[in-house]
């Protein structure tokens, strides 16, 4: 009995139950992992990597989109530097970007203050507010050409009424008075997105933040520059990134209202490489610009991020 004793005593003890179950277990969550995860990597692979893949291999050749494809290597990448209907399109596209992205953002914050409370009616204010994007650019878009008309639009109507203009004014025969007609439109249909964006940042700060600046002394302003902004610099820069892109990619708006003119003076990047593959059926060179365009936001997005991580 008592070297039975001693030998239990001596031996060492067997795993529990819990903790044996949790070691087994240590081997099956990859498995598990993968398996959860492969749907979602099967669509991934279908619908993302196998059409980059096949643009690809299209920049490298003269696809006509009806005719012979022949294979034309690096010519349709080198090209790019002498397309100066490609370079107009690109400084355009610049100059939109720069033009809506600081609105957008200072629109957004103003409405997000606005609604962030609890006040009564901040509710119906948000969705008055988020309404335009709902709405979508396509359905606005429209509304705006058929109210930019002269003589019968209300937008000639309204500023003739307040002695603006002579209620005659051609919004989207003229160069910059269409890109001031576009840019007013965007910023009034995207701002809705940012207000959300930074509403949903706002409300996530602990309230006793601003209670012990009230306690300090701190002003309203003071409050949001030295609080607020810095707290919400994560979601000021996933906002710019979303602008900014979306402003890289603009075509909706100007293809219904503008057509990318008159001319070429509304021509964005994409409306641009849309008119080179179905206009003008040059889908080789067209899909080349698309592979170019990628990269260069790749490129635009990871900087305004490292931006911000440098920052903090």
């Amino acid at each position: 009995m008592t070297a039975v004793t001693t030998a239990e005593r001596a031996a060492p003890p067997a795993p529990s139950g819990p903790r044996g179950g949790r070691r087994r277990s240590l081997t099956h969550p990859p498995r598990v992992g993968l398996l959860l995860v492969a749907p979602a990597l099967v669509m991934i692979g279908v619908f993302v990597l196998a059409p980059l893949l096949f643009a690809l291999g299209i920049s490298f050749t003269n696809w006509p989109l009806i005719g012979e494809v022949g294979f034309t290597g690096l010519t349709n990448y080198v090209s790019i530097g002498s397309d100066l209907g490609f370079l107009r399109a690109v400084l355009y596209t610049l100059l939109y970007t720069g033009i809506v992205t600081l609105p957008i953002l200072v629109l957004g914050y103003a409405l997000a203050v606005l609604v962030r409370s609890r006040r009564r009616g901040a509710t119906l204010l948000r969705t008055v507010f988020f309404l335009p994007f709902v709405v979508g650019l396509t359905t606005l878009s429209f509304i705006t050409l058929l109210e930019a008309q002269p003589n019968s639009g209300a937008i000639n109507l309204v500023l003739a009424a307040l002695g603006i203009t002579d209620g005659s004014t051609a919004w989207l025969v003229d160069g910059p008075l269409a890109t001031v007609l576009v840019s007013v439109l965007v910023i009034w249909g995207v701002s809705g997105l940012t207000m959300l964006l930074l509403m949903g940042g706002m409300q996530a700060i602990p309230r006793e933040v601003y209670e012990s600046a009230d306690l300090d002394g701190a002003s309203w302003w003071q409050q949001e520059w030295r609080i607020t902004i810095p707290m919400l610099r994560r979601t000021i820069a996933m906002s710019l990134v979303i602008s900014v892109i979306g402003s890289l990619l603009a075509f909706t708006q100007f293809y219904i209202l503008t057509q990318g003119g008159p001319g070429s003076a509304t021509a964005t990047v994409v409306l641009y490489i849309y008119k080179r593959a179905f206009v003008q059926l040059q889908l080789g060179a067209a899909t080349a610009l698309s592979v170019v365009l990628v990269v260069v936001i790749a490129l635009v997005t990871a900087l305004q991020m490292w931006l911000v991580r440098g920052e903090e």
